[in-house]
């Protein structure tokens, strides 16, 4: 995709209608922005729904916890 959106005076920019069409990207959706070398990278934040039960049978023995560290 070559689409290009200029970033406005009140620092926001307009995701191309491709862009959207292709991602299935709507209005009101939550993205992060991850920094990555000179540029950010722009990812959707799935809701709470979505992962639910997306870690059904893992294994939690040999779990650490921020507690037992040094």
């Amino acid at each position: 995709m070559s689409d290009t959106a200029t970033l406005s005076a009140k620092f926001q920019i307009s995701i191309p209608k491709a862009v959207r069409t292709a991602r299935q990207w709507k209005a009101g959706q939550e993205f992060a922005f991850i920094p990555k070398g000179a540029g950010v990278l722009l990812v959707p934040v799935p809701e709470a729904k979505v992962l639910a039960g997306i870690a059904k049978g893992a294994n939690s023995k040999g779990f650490r916890d921020r507690k037992d560290r040094f």
